[in-house]
């Protein structure tokens, strides 16, 4: 086999609570990841060496190319864990935007993952792949897995949740967040008044995905990470209340930012938000949930 191409998704955080943080700096999570169609594409060749590419639509400046992009360790995990010696040549199409709180980089892992697996040929299980995709990233297993999973622990431990589909449009800035500074923004203005974090995803949010009500799940939405993340940059709550002028169901920041995501009615609806941020100068970017985690994309039908 000598080329293997799969795309994964980038995703959206519907519910986001954070507990506080632990001694290891890390903060447990309860999460709702929900994968979006705004998908990265990863190609895997044979070759005598570990290279990478990046191409895409969207900002590529601050993307690594050599040993600290997840694509090159996720590609070296699998030659680790299975023994294989050979390298790959592997290129990146980008459509999610870089550093906008919706997992490009985790996307571009975990199809990694699928596609140097595929390429040598050495038939990882389901259990494995997870497992590696764990040490890469807290994102990382979801954009194996996709579709909507209540996720736990650092956002790691998935547990799937059946929704309808609904239909976003995200806005992405011309800024950079980093995530690290986001949650220590979130500790530093909850000081010693972190809440404990809910057990579950409200019934509310449940009984929303599954009916596809968009109404009743714009009030469900929650992001612990917005107020810091609005702290940092307040000129996003600009644009979070022109979405609100324009008739966005519900607009939050997705992830830790600076991505802002609207939620639509449905089809038209979207269609018709995206033509005012785009009439407005923004960038705007049409999505649609649930879908598929990685998966390969050179024996299917274009999407």
């Amino acid at each position: 086999m000598a080329r293997v191409r799969v795309r994964a998704p980038g995703k959206i955080n519907l519910v986001l609570h954070v507990g506080p943080p632990e001694a290891s700096g890390y903060h447990d999570l309860v999460t709702v990841f929900q994968a979006v169609d705004v998908w990265e594409t990863v190609t895997a060749e044979d070759a005598l060496e570990f290279s990478l590419t990046v191409a895409g639509d969207v900002v590529l400046d601050e993307i690594p190319v050599d040993g600290n992009n997840l694509v090159l360790q996720a590609a070296r995990a699998v030659a680790s864990a299975t023994g294989h010696t050979g390298s790959a040549r592997l290129h990146i199409d980008k459509k999610v935007p870089v550093g906008g709180g919706m997992a490009g980089g985790s996307a571009d892992a975990a199809a990694a993952l699928v596609a140097v697996d595929a390429l040598w040929q050495t038939n990882l299980s389901h259990d494995q792949m997870r497992s590696i995709a764990a040490t890469l990233g807290s994102d990382v297993p979801f954009c194996l897995e996709g579709y909507t999973q209540v996720g736990r622990g650092r956002g790691h431990l998935l547990e799937r949740v059946e929704s309808e589909p609904f239909f976003w449009v995200a806005v992405p800035q011309p800024l950079h967040l980093s995530t690290p500074l986001v949650y220590q923004t979130l500790d530093n203005l909850r000081g010693e008044l972190a809440p404990a974090l809910p057990a579950d995803p409200s019934q509310g949010l449940l009984d929303a995905l599954v009916a596809g009500d968009a109404g009743a799940l714009a009030g469900e939405l929650v992001n612990d990470l917005a107020a810091p993340a609005l702290s940092l940059a307040p000129q996003l709550q600009g644009v979070l209340d022109y979405g609100q002028q324009c008739g966005a169901v519900a607009g939050m920041i997705s992830g830790s930012g600076p991505t802002c995501v609207f939620l639509t009615e449905d089809p038209d609806h979207q269609t018709h938000l995206l033509e005012k941020f785009l009439a407005e100068g923004h960038t705007a970017v049409r999505a649609s949930s649930p879908v598929r985690g990685a998966h390969r994309s050179d024996r299917e039908v274009p999407y």
